[in-house]
This record gives structure tokens, sequence and C-alpha cells, in this order.
């Protein structure tokens, strides 16, 4: 079974995938991101890789026969891609050269004008999950990017909020909200000419780190190719401030915000950004989402934002040290 069903309490689509219980377990020795395993090819730096049990796919089967004139169901249609970061079974991202990461931005960007040439396609999203603490199973590095038949709730409501803020002040509210943490400045971790990493204002997670363009660009495809290697770069670092503040490879869902595509043109109100999710409070402790949080969206940070960003500070400074 692989299908959308319309949740009429929150005007939204839930992806059905039964499918996917059936994935079989790896054997412990044994990759099919490694070259040898006949799965890739024996010699590539970044590879994009047809996830084998997608949750959407652009060739859908017809939804079970459950609908009823109260229960909606839509096809499951969209693009599940896995994007192999090395060949290196155990090679963490801070320790790839600054190019070869310059490789995977332009591999990101050459798929996300892959997937929106389809028509169908309202969303690409391009995301990394990394780490057990967030139920990664497969330890070779890498991301996945999900093309959507819709445009997920949040980025309906990041869209929304943007549109509404153009209207009644005539500017975009990332940049305004750019503008004003520079200005607060206890919040910035680092920056540079194209790109500024933040612990926002607002931030729901003890570390939950944001990365803004400096400049209004709507998605990474817009990048000159000094700002896709800036933004190389400023990733490779954002990872490496996370494994250098509790000295271990640190878990996190790392979620790149592209404007939708193949609709409404929202390109003045809407603006490039990465957003992560890490689920760590302490070295030791894990920020659950319990009642609050997963029953009403009603998230509650247990640090506080001006002191954390000491931390990261910190751990920036610590990882710049030894890498160099």
């Amino acid at each position: 079974m692989a299908e959308l069903r319309w949740h009429p309490l929150i005007k939204d689509w839930i992806m059905i995938a039964s499918h996917r219980q059936a994935r079989p377990q790896m054997p412990k020795d044994w990759c099919p991101f490694c070259p040898g395993s006949g799965k890739v090819p024996e010699d590539y730096d970044v590879y994009k890789y047809d996830n084998d049990f997608p949750a959407l796919s652009q060739n859908p089967p017809v939804p079970d026969d459950v609908a009823t004139d109260f229960f909606k169901t839509k096809e499951a249609y969209g693009k599940c891609e896995v994007i192999l970061y090395s060949p290196g079974h155990t090679t963490t991202l801070p320790e790839l050269s600054d190019d070869h990461v310059e490789k995977l931005v332009n591999l990101w960007c050459e798929r996300f004008d892959a997937l929106r040439e389809d028509e169908k396609i309202k969303y690409v999203f391009i995301f990394e999950n990394r780490g057990e603490a967030v139920g990664v199973t497969m330890p070779h590095p890498h991301g996945q990017i999900y093309g959507y038949s819709v445009v997920p709730k949040k980025i309906q409501l990041e869209v929304q909020s943007a549109q509404e803020y153009l209207a009644e002040k005539e500017n975009c509210l990332f940049c305004d909200m750019l503008k004003a943490e520079k200005e607060f400045g206890k919040r910035i971790i680092f920056q540079n000419e194209h790109f500024t990493v933040f612990l926002p204002f607002f931030t729901e997670y003890p570390y939950g780190v944001y990365i803004f363009s400096n400049a209004h660009k709507n998605n990474i495809s817009q990048f000159t190719r000094e700002e896709r290697r800036a933004l190389a770069i400023t990733i490779k670092h954002t990872v490496g401030m996370f494994d250098s503040l509790f000295d271990y490879k640190f878990p996190y869902m790392m979620c790149m915000h592209n404007a939708p595509v193949n609709g409404e043109d929202v390109s003045e109100s809407y603006h490039f950004h990465i957003e992560f999710f890490p689920p760590m409070r302490s070295a030791d402790k894990i920020k659950f989402n319990a009642s609050s949080e997963t029953g009403v969206w009603a998230h509650c940070n247990p640090t506080c934002p001006e002191e954390t960003s000491k931390e990261l500070r910190a751990a920036y400074t610590r990882y710049k040290d030894t890498a160099k």
C-alpha cells in the first residue's frame, strides 16, 4: 500500500506507505552504498541513488478501495531519492574536503532542478537524518530528497506568514528576521559573506540552529558558484561545530527549505534557509517530544537560547582550531 490520505482536522495529506515495513534488515557486513556492493558505481564522489522502498513514486499504485464521501485518498505521486555523500562508509561530512562538499551542493542543485521539471511535483525537500537517536540504521553518509505532489503543511504556514508580512511591511520576513538577529548579536554563531548560522530567538530545540542565506534567494538553484561553495563550507563547519560540542558524532535532522515549485510565485516573500533539529539537550540526555509538542504542537525548549549560543560558539572555535 502506498497512498495519501486526507487529515480533515489539520487539512493535510498523510503518506501511507505500509510496503516500507517489508524493508529487509541489512547484513552488518554489507552496505549497498559502498563500492563493491553491486548497487553503486565502483568509483564515485557523490551519487544519486533512487530509493529502493519509496514512499512516493512517479508511477504510483491505485489507492486502496477505502475512500468514501468523507474519507479521501489520493495517489502517492512523487519521487524519493538518496544522495550519497561519499564512498567512505564511516566518513563524516566535516572530514570531507571543501571541494568534495561543493560537489554535494552541486548535486543537490542538479536534482532540485530535475525534480521540479515534473509539473506534478509541488515541493522539493532536501534533508538528512543523522545518528541512531533520530532512527538512522544506515551509517554510510547520506541524505535524501523527496519530491511531493502537495506542499507540506509547515511550508504552507511559512509561505502564508511570509506573504502576510510582505503585504503589511513591504519587506521579506526572513530578511528582517536575519537583520534583527544580527543587530541583537548574541544568538549569532558564525557567519561569512554569503550565509549566517544562528540560534533563533524562538528555537524549539536547544541546539536547533538555522542557516540563512544573506542574499534574498528562493532556492538552492539560484546560488552563484561562489555562493554554492560558501554553502558547502557553511554546512561542513556547522556539522563540525556540532561534533565538537560533546566530542562525538552529533545526531540531527537537517531540513532544507526551498520555495515551492510549479505553483504560485512567492519569489518576493520566500527565502532559502536550513533548519537543524538535533535531539540532544545535553551530552547524554535526549529532548523527547512529549504530549505538549506532539499533541498540540506547543513546543517547549528547556534551555535559554542566549546561553546555549555561547556553547555553540565555543564548539565552533574548538572545531576551527582542530581543523587547521
